[in-house]
C-alpha cells in the first residue's frame, strides 16, 4: 500500500512491559502512556518490591505485578487502523 504525501497518519503509543519469567511481552494502551512509562521506569530503579496495579485501555482490563519482576519496558508508536 502506498502512503500519500501530505496525509498525516494517526498513531497511538503502546507501553510494552517485559516481566521476568514471562515468555511474551504485555502490550498496554493508556490515555497518557508517557506518564505510565516514567512511573514504571522509576519503580524499576527501586530495590524495594512494590505491588503495581494498572488499568489499561483495550483488551487487558487490569494488570497486577510486583515491581521487581520488571525485566524491561518500552514505548512503541504504531499506526491506527
Amino acid at each position: 500500500m502506498v502512503q500519500q504525501f501530505g496525509t498525516p497518519q494517526k498513531t497511538r503509543t503502546a507501553v510494552i512491559l517485559f516481566l521476568k519469567g514471562s515468555a511474551t511481552p504485555i502490550v498496554m494502551y493508556f490515555d497518557n502512556p508517557q506518564a505510565v512509562y516514567s512511573e514504571l521506569k522509576q519503580l524499576m530503579k527501586s530495590p524495594t518490591p512494590v505491588l503495581v496495579e494498572k488499568e489499561p485501555i483495550g483488551p487487558i482490563r487490569k494488570l497486577c505485578f510486583v515491581s521487581t519482576q520488571i525485566a524491561g519496558l518500552l514505548l512503541q508508536e504504531e499506526p491506527c487502523a
